[in-house]
């Protein structure tokens, strides 16, 4: 069982869709990033502070698993939870259709932090994150 620490509804826009009227594949990077930009706001986290303090947070792999398109006007649930790895944290994110919970899509993201311009193991994130690693 997956352990969700945050959820953001959200709904399918119709320039969303391509011509089989399906969400478009490069959609759903946008889906998960917006709900860890959410989930990072939630806890008090701002990308603008935290690059102004040298500090830059940035993806260094997607894997994504699509299992069921969403269509225009649908509803769904963008959930996360978070662990670490070495200096990665990683995000586990899946989406889920609203009207029946069938799962959507299955991703991982591990993302990584550049301190003063070195790759590095971010300690501010550590102490924000600890509850959930």
């Amino acid at each position: 069982m997956e352990k969700y620490i945050f959820s953001l509804r959200m709904k399918v826009r119709d320039y969303e869709c391509d011509l089989q009227g399906i969400v478009n594949n490069a959609n759903y990077q946008h889906y998960t990033e917006h709900t860890r930009h959410e989930f990072l706001l939630a806890h008090g986290v701002s990308f603008a502070a935290l690059h102004d303090q040298g500090i830059d947070c940035v993806v260094a792999r997607i894997n994504m698993q699509f299992k069921v398109p969403l269509r225009s006007g649908e509803e769904f649930d963008s959930c996360l939870w978070l662990k670490k790895d070495g200096i990665k944290f990683v995000f586990m994110q899946d989406i889920f259709r609203a009207s029946d919970h069938k799962l959507v899509l299955r991703a991982q993201v591990d993302t990584v932090c550049i301190v003063n311009g070195r790759l590095s193991d971010c300690q501010q994130l550590n102490e924000t994150f600890a509850e959930f690693l």
